[in-house]
């Protein structure tokens, strides 16, 4: 990937391969039931980013709540669902840009401008999920979040990174295209 950069037929499907990594992510944090659960024993807390769920003692049935009925569930969920929607679209922006044969840089760096947009909206709801989840429900035993959770911030990382990514790309497009000769520090006596 150095040596041909971008117009390298294999390397330029690298960035929406992440893109792709990330929206798997974005799935399993959404539909994960791991974002809190107890740490130690007796297991009898679970949540996930749309309800919470407790048992009275380890061999006793999990009862539901859900989380909407919370405005700070809803406004979590809320916005960590439009920060995941703009990932996907973000992700087919990206197939369609690099599916093309001449890259269009103007189109990616829009696309690393509406990455950074979406972990805005990400970040927000990983802040207010723990921030009311701890202030406002009642929490026994230790307590920890979980795998789920950290999928949902492995996902708003990735939205930074690949913003960045994105972003700085058309700084370099000449050199991406090759329409730039090498300069050499060496030369020959």
């Amino acid at each position: 990937m150095v040596k041909y950069g971008l117009d390298y037929t294999r390397c330029r499907w690298i960035l929406p391969l992440l893109l792709g990594i990330g929206v798997i992510f974005g799935i399993i944090a959404l539909a994960g039931r791991g974002w809190l659960e107890s740490q130690t024993l007796p297991y009898v807390q679970q949540a996930s980013l749309w309800q919470n769920c407790r048992r009275p003692a380890q061999g006793g049935e999990w009862s539901c709540e859900s989380l909407m009925g919370y405005a700070w569930g809803r406004a979590a969920a809320a916005t960590y669902l439009v920060g995941f929607l703009l990932l996907v679209i973000c992700f087919a922006l990206a197939i369609i840009a690099f599916a093309i044969d001449t890259l269009r840089f103007n189109f990616i760096r829009g696309i690393g401008g509406l990455l950074f947009v979406a972990a805005v909206f990400s970040v927000m709801g990983l802040v207010i999920y723990p921030v009311k989840f701890s202030s406002e429900i009642e929490m026994t035993g230790i307590n920890m979040f979980s795998w789920a959770y950290g999928f949902g911030w492995t996902t708003a990382i990735m939205e930074i990174c690949l913003g960045f990514f994105f972003c700085c790309l058309p700084n370099y497009e000449d050199q991406i295209l090759g329409n730039v000769k090498p300069t050499y520090f060496y030369s020959s006596p």
